[in-house]
């Protein structure tokens, strides 16, 4: 898949900075049309899901991301249930509704356990308006199913949900439709979603997956490509793992994988490399993923990031990057952590007691 470095749909002279939106690589995602920038935003930090964050900085953030030739945004009623996607319609305010495309989300809402999720039809309708009122829109470009394994069923999916985003893309209210969730067998077997569907998916949606610690969304691309479904990859430094500042606390992976990682980091600052930026190298060398989703409310962080779009590392950086690897990640026996966070909402849900019981993020 070869980036193209031209002005989008999207662009818009009157509020873009012409050169940046130029040098921002761009893909077609998939068969929408879309032509998408190589890194999106993704608005889960303007929740406050990492850490506090400014309100007046966040709204800086988003303005400047599409200015600087960001294109896509990606958000969810599940990121500070609500509250992201009320700070993004502040900062949207005003910014030319055909300068940017937005994804949103259903299906996953509040943080008390018997509430987290629900996929029914009616809930669906719902969450759609109640998303559009909260960034004060008339459609988003991508509805997507949010964390489609915490089903009791995919049937549900398959049967309410997607039906349902079917209805709300033919009244006008968005435009494609997507999945999304962490264990990638639910992408590709024929017992899955996409092989089942009667409704079209146009995108699919996965975090974590192609990063440092783990590449294994790399063996799901052809299967994708081949069906025209566009690919968005989320969270290159896997949700804090791959930084300086470590993960949150309610971070799923397990003790073997957050160790790694934080050794990872420590060799990086040793030999004056910032693993964060080893991190978004590598994700972004991946062929085949149409854009990569980043979250931030600091402008420093956005700045970082928009110049790795751009910029390759240094020899010394790569020989850094392939020591981490070795050293460190490849030991690893399972580099993902595939069905714990399912396991431990299923426990809360039933209430049964468990030692190692974690925050579901």
């Amino acid at each position: 898949m070869q980036c193209e470095n031209s002005l989008p749909d999207t662009y818009t002279p009157e509020f873009h900075d012409n050169r940046a939106v130029l040098q921002m690589p761009h893909n077609t995602l998939g068969k929408t049309g879309l032509k998408v920038s190589k890194l999106s935003f993704g608005a889960s930090s303007l929740g406050n899901v990492f850490r506090s964050t400014n309100e007046s900085e966040s709204i800086e953030v988003v303005r400047e991301a599409l200015r600087q030739g960001i294109n896509c945004i990606d958000v969810a009623p599940w990121y500070g249930h609500g509250l992201a996607e009320k700070v993004l319609g502040k900062a949207l305010d005003g910014i030319p509704r055909t300068a940017y495309y937005i994804a949103t989300k259903v299906g996953r809402y509040q943080p008390e356990v018997d509430k987290m999720f629900d996929f029914s039809a009616e809930r669906t309708l719902r969450s759609v308006d109640e998303s559009l009122q909260r960034m004060g829109l008339d459609f988003v470009d991508i509805i997507q199913v949010h964390d489609m394994e915490f089903a009791p069923s995919l049937d549900i999916i398959i049967n309410e949900t997607l039906p349902a985003l079917q209805k709300v893309q033919q009244s006008g209210k968005a435009r494609f439709i997507g999945i999304t969730g962490y264990p990638l067998g639910n992408f590709r077997y024929k017992t899955t979603v996409i092989e089942r569907s009667s409704v079209k998916i146009d995108t699919v949606l996965t975090y974590c997956r192609a990063c440092i610690h783990d590449n294994g969304l790399q063996e799901y691309i052809p299967f994708l490509q081949e069906r025209g479904i566009g690919i968005i990859n989320a969270s290159p430094i896997a949700m804090g793992l791959l930084s300086n500042q470590g993960p949150p606390d309610w971070h799923p992976a397990t003790k073997d994988i957050k160790d790694a990682c934080a050794r990872s980091a420590s060799f990086c600052r040793e030999n004056d490399c910032d693993i964060s930026k080893l991190a978004m190298a590598y994700t972004l060398g991946f062929s085949g993923i149409h854009t990569t989703l980043f979250s931030t409310a600091s402008l420093g962080n956005l700045r970082k990031n928009l110049a790795c779009a751009n910029t390759q590392l240094s020899h010394k950086e790569e020989d850094v990057l392939k020591e981490v690897i070795k050293r460190y990640i490849d030991p690893l026996p399972v580099q993902h952590w595939e069905s714990v966070e399912v396991d431990e909402y299923k426990r809360q849900l039933q209430g049964v007691p468990d030692e190692h019981t974690f925050k579901l993020g």
